[in-house]
């Protein structure tokens, strides 16, 4: 029981984490600060977690990382519509 709580509250932290980071990037229409290596290697992540989690069978482990995928796809969605250029500068 004392396991599954930790498990639980730290799926819960994880979750979440990149919601700050949304919310920021939501206000300033800006991802200049956020690395893509990191993104596409945390979302690489979290969908390997999410097939270990289904092979368990645990759902702390498939929800977590399904709830984190979501946000990680927001995050990539706008890390493209905010960081792509929008138009060319120079000659």
């Amino acid at each position: 029981m004392l396991w599954t709580l930790i498990g639980s509250i730290a799926a819960t932290l994880t979750m979440f984490s990149f919601v700050p980071q949304i919310a920021r990037s939501l206000r300033t229409k800006s991802v200049k600060d956020i690395s893509s290596v990191t993104l596409f290697q945390m979302t690489a992540g979290v969908c390997l977690w999410t097939i270990y989690g289904i092979a368990r069978r645990d759902p702390v482990i498939i929800i977590a990382n399904i709830v984190s995928l979501i946000t990680l796809l927001i995050l990539l969605f706008l890390y493209f519509k905010y960081g792509l250029p929008t138009g060319r500068q120079g000659g």
